[in-house]
């Protein structure tokens, strides 16, 4: 080959690349058999061997056929990506002086048609050296990256850190209510890296952040605590019922859990996680304290407050740290007691009551008169006295003893009985309402209920009865 046919091949190849921006279409002159006449060098032919990523596609006797065919290609496409550097994917071309041209044009077209893709330099975003996703350049991925990291904070906030990472002033001190980001870090190795790709698989920032976020199925184990229902282990895991039983297929929806039970529950994992490092300053209550304080002159089981309490305050400063929005650590660095707590102060009663009583009863009532007597009236015996308009409507235990029955019985209304221990039972009737129970041992002189007209009774009354080892008593004869 002459110097002169060298360089016009080698200015047509440079022109083909910059066309297509192929840096990888190459050509290669063979040597060819030097005649030593001028009438043999007019014979020789020039051909072009055609590959796609090593592979041979065929013959051409004009590289305007292949020009012609990745401009098609490009053309068809270049609307949808306007924005992208397309390119031939591993398209290498071999030039060849020959005697006699064994072209196929036709059939070496039509399998570059079929066989070559159109691809485009992109970034290629990788994770731990593997890529997961594309975008059209480094700028695209970068963008990608920050919104990631603007998921978890406030555009104001990561401008605030870039600022503050340009500057050498100390921070200011926190104020009550205030934070602010001192780190927002991606924890896996990204890296980002120059490829070729096919143009659809190129991703906007926008959908490169979703991807991130979403990732890839883990499986995941769970193990049944007390209390667990398939509905409740799936929606606390991100599933529906439904997608729970798929998972795990030797359940049913009236399936019994067993405590420490494992249960499939694959979920997606988050290709990159975020870890965000604040500080914050918050105003907390101070829980008060109860104080209990012995009094040996009230009643065991008697209680009364003598001092509400009050919670406190206090401002507290955190390290908090929150991996991809949820907090995995927060340290308290300073506290500021604000406000003291004031205990809760009840006094509990330590008295005994005795439960026998002493013999001598004394008036059930808060004053009032005997309105009527034992004895017969009507022709019938009227067991006990009646006592009425009393200064008030409580009726107090005539002595120490255990109540045995406190409820409604019949003609008697609401009714109380007290056995004192001592051979003594004593009867109580009418009572609109009662403040004790079967049971409860009560002291005499203690409230046990309210005067009332319940039952067979002709006006708000007491009726009172009195019985000595199973015996009707006269209560006139035991009342001081």
């Amino acid at each position: 080959m002459s110097k002169q046919n060298k360089t016009e091949h080698i200015t047509h190849y440079n022109k083909y690349k910059s066309l297509f921006k192929r840096a990888a279409i190459t050509s290669v002159a063979f040597s060819t058999l030097m005649l030593g006449t001028a009438s043999a060098e007019s014979n020789i032919s020039t051909v072009y061997h055609i590959y796609i990523d090593g592979n041979r596609i065929g013959t051409v006797d004009n590289i305007k056929l292949v020009d012609q065919v990745i401009d098609k290609k490009i053309e068809s496409i270049k609307k949808d990506y306007s924005d992208l550097s397309l390119t031939a994917d591993d398209l290498s071309v071999i030039q060849e002086q020959v005697f006699r041209a064994n072209a196929n044009n036709a059939k070496t077209i039509q399998k570059l048609e079929s066989e070559v893709h159109i691809v485009a330099k992109a970034t290629a975003l990788s994770i731990d050296g593997k890529p997961v996703a594309y975008l059209k350049n480094k700028e695209a991925a970068e963008d990608a990256l920050k919104l990631l990291k603007l998921k978890y904070v406030k555009v104001e906030e990561l401008t605030a850190l870039e600022a503050r990472a340009k500057s050498d002033t100390p921070l200011p001190a926190l104020k009550e209510g205030q934070s602010r980001i001192l780190d927002v870090a991606i924890n896996q190795n990204v890296s980002l890296s120059e490829e070729e790709i096919l143009p659809n698989e190129i991703l906007t920032p926008v959908d490169t952040v979703k991807l991130l976020q979403k990732g890839t199925l883990e499986e995941k184990k769970y193990k049944v605590k007390e209390g667990d229902v398939l509905g409740a282990i799936a929606i606390a895991h991100g599933l529906s019922t439904k997608q729970l039983l798929e998972l795990n297929p030797q359940l049913t929806e009236e399936s019994v859990l067993q405590i420490d039970q494992e249960v499939n529950v694959t979920a997606y994992k988050p290709l990159l996680t975020v870890t965000v490092k604040k500080e914050e300053s918050k105003k907390e209550t101070i829980a008060y304290k109860t104080e209990v304080k012995e009094d040996s002159n009230m009643y065991k089981g008697d209680n009364k407050v003598t001092q509400e309490g009050q919670e406190g305050e206090k401002v507290v400063n955190y390290n908090v740290e929150l991996v991809n929005g949820q907090v995995s650590k927060r340290t308290a660095t300073s506290e500021n007691i604000i406000k003291e707590p004031v205990n809760h102060v009840v006094v509990k009663g330590t008295k005994v009551v005795p439960s026998r009583g002493t013999g001598s009863l004394s008036w059930p009532a808060v004053g009032g008169y005997i309105s009527s007597k034992q004895g017969y009236r009507w022709g019938r015996l009227h067991k006990g006295i009646d006592i009425a308009r009393p200064s008030n409507h409580t009726i107090k235990a005539a002595d120490n003893g255990t109540v045995i029955f406190a409820g409604y019985d019949g003609s008697f209304g609401n009714k109380i009985m007290i056995d004192h221990n001592n051979g003594i039972v004593t009867l109580y009737a009418h009572m609109s309402s009662l403040d004790v129970h079967s049971g409860q041992t009560v002291s005499q002189g203690q409230a046990i209920g309210v005067m009332g007209a319940t039952g067979n009774s002709t006006g708000v009354h007491l009726h009172f009865e009195v019985y000595k080892n199973g015996s009707l008593q006269n209560p006139l004869s035991y009342l001081r």
